[in-house]
């Protein structure tokens, strides 16, 4: 069952404030990565490679937790706990949609990181199912 982002904190979602995402290592051990999120209408994503060691742990285990903080209010935050399904179409241009949103740049390789880099990574969009949302209790 996917749990809906209460409206009351949809903001911290839609805004471009950077979350952590949580993903299990092979060896069980948490791994945490600072991210840049968005919102699809039903799931929480997160932009990566497949290359990159969360999209390594995601593809092997898709359990994931992700917590955002707002900047101006630290005691007010989202955590979510989910699975991911991830999701190879369109990821290149979806990512120079975000980087957009969270840079000046008008798209992610070439101005974030090296073009010449693109062709050796599998980009992909990780939408998070949440199973579990935790809010701060002061701002519910």
């Amino acid at each position: 069952m996917t749990l809906p982002i209460p409206e009351s904190h949809l903001d911290l979602i839609t805004r471009p404030l950077h979350g952590v995402l949580t993903t299990m290592m092979p060896d069980g051990q948490p791994q945490s990565s600072l991210v840049w999120c968005d919102h699809d209408g039903e799931c929480v994503r997160v932009h990566t490679s497949l290359e990159r060691q969360k999209g390594r742990n995601m593809a092997a285990n898709p359990k994931v937790s992700l917590l955002i903080v707002d900047p101006q209010d630290t005691s007010r935050f989202i955590s979510i706990r989910g699975d991911v399904e991830i999701v190879y179409r369109n990821a290149v241009s979806e990512l120079d949609v975000i980087t957009r949103q969270y840079t000046p740049h008008p798209k992610y390789y070439g101005y974030v990181f090296p073009e010449s880099k693109q062709l050796l990574e599998t980009r992909i969009v990780c939408r998070i199912y949440p199973s579990k949302i935790t809010l701060d209790a002061i701002h519910k």
